[in-house]
């Protein structure tokens, strides 16, 4: 989502201009600025603040927290739009406007920095050193053995043999001590399902949780807690969730609430039929793990990855929302740049795979990365086997029918003509 601010007229007059060339995924809030851009600043992929760049920096310094998950920030002021680490957009806005861009003196990210900010993962290794192995053409093998789309990355990343180098994505601990030339990318995949008894201490719950990492999952990888809802003001488990996100870089997951009917409905493969005479569902933490995992993966597939671990008054398990493929459904507009949507370019450089005709394809091939695969047809087929794939067509885009449960399927429409 990108956030348009504006404090004064003029900015305010810029702000109607610009609005409709950044795609449906622009919000413009009512109202002063700052508490504005801080209530909507955790949603942001980018804030564009019609302001100078000196009150812009004040107004985000106190927001910000690392560059992988700070959305990058763009000021308009006068003729300049200046770019905050976000070269692209200040690049299109200034086009849109006829202003002058004045981008940042970064270069852009490498395949790793991007690898990272796509999984929204926490990284392990030494990042620099493989980051300039990458970028001097070595050898660096990649697993992925949960399969996540990835984008098309350079033809020197292996998916099998020897290298040099290693990038492992996955959300489980490693059997081995991770070797000095290999990178660990971890995903935030899991849900974790947390019954107790009234009055658990919140060390019980970390002694629970604790079990979970000793049998293989990295607890860096959890996305949300789920409990029943009865559960939901109990001091020890809001607590521990509380210090599993101190431990882990001041992260945060919400605690989702499930009533016990709602429970009830999940197949779990460990019901406990005294559970059920107490609470009235024969299952807590499987089956609250699991339909948070299910409300989260927003219809696509879920799995047990902990059955139920059982602590000193309390329970957890574990779910996996599963990765999926990935299919883009993009409008060119009518066919200038200036019509193409920011999300759209930013498809087109996730996507694995191009599907469209010669005509678009020639639009859009300046920003595709190196070895994007492109076909015209079997763009469903592609991304149900896994893949990442962008489908392009002009106008709003191509009209495709639903692609299935195991396919995250996005609309990108393009703009209309004025």
């Amino acid at each position: 989502m990108i956030g348009l601010f504006a404090a004064t007229e003029a900015g305010r007059r810029d702000l109607v201009e610009l609005g409709p060339f950044l795609g449906s995924d622009t919000v413009v809030p009512d109202g002063p600025v700052r508490p504005a851009l801080h209530r909507l600043w955790p949603r942001l992929e980018a804030a564009v603040i019609f302001l100078g760049p000196s009150s812009a920096v004040r107004l985000v310094a106190p927001l910000l927290r690392d560059k992988r998950s700070d959305p990058g920030v763009v000021c308009v002021a006068g003729e300049f739009v200046v770019s905050l680490g976000a070269d692209a957009l200040a690049e299109r806005i200034a086009d849109v406007l006829g202003r002058t861009a004045v981008l940042s003196s970064e270069g852009e990210d490498g395949p790793l920095d991007e690898l990272i900010e796509l999984l929204d993962a926490t990284a392990d290794g030494d990042l620099a050193g493989c980051s300039a192995a990458l970028a001097a053409g070595e050898h660096v093998l990649l697993v992925n053995p949960l399969g996540f789309p990835l984008p098309a990355l350079p033809d020197t990343v292996l998916s099998h043999g020897e290298a040099d180098w290693k990038i492992v994505i996955d959300d489980r601990l490693p059997a081995a001590t991770r070797a000095d030339h290999e990178v660990r990318l971890v995903p935030r995949t899991l849900v974790v399902g947390v019954g107790s008894g009234s009055g658990v201490s919140t060390s019980a719950v970390a002694s629970a949780l604790a079990e979970l990492e000793a049998g293989g999952l990295d607890l860096r990888a959890v996305r949300a807690f789920a409990t029943a809802d009865r559960k939901a003001g109990e001091q020890g488990i809001l607590e521990a969730v509380e210090d599993w996100g101190f431990w882990h870089g001041d992260t945060s997951a919400p605690l989702l609430t499930f009533s016990a009917e709602v429970l009830a409905a999940v197949p779990v493969p460990n019901p406990s039929s005294s559970v059920d005479s107490l609470v009235g569902t024969a299952s807590v933490a499987e089956a609250a793990a699991l339909r948070g995992a299910a409300d989260l993966a927003c219809g696509g597939p879920v799995e047990l990855a902990a059955q139920k671990v059982k602590g000193d008054n309390v329970t957890v398990a574990a779910a996996r929302v599963l990765p999926r493929g990935r299919l883009a459904l993009i409008g060119l507009g009518p066919g200038s740049a200036d019509q193409r949507t920011p999300q759209a370019d930013a498809e087109l450089r996730r996507a694995a795979f191009v599907v469209g005709s010669a005509d678009s394809v020639d639009q859009v091939r300046h920003l595709l990365r190196p070895g994007t695969g492109i076909h015209t047809h079997g763009a469903v087929e592609l991304a149900s086997s896994g893949l990442a794939v962008a489908w392009i067509a002009s106008g709003a885009g191509p009209d495709a029918p639903p692609a299935g449960r195991d396919v995250e399927t996005v609309r990108v429409p393009g703009v209309a003509a004025s």
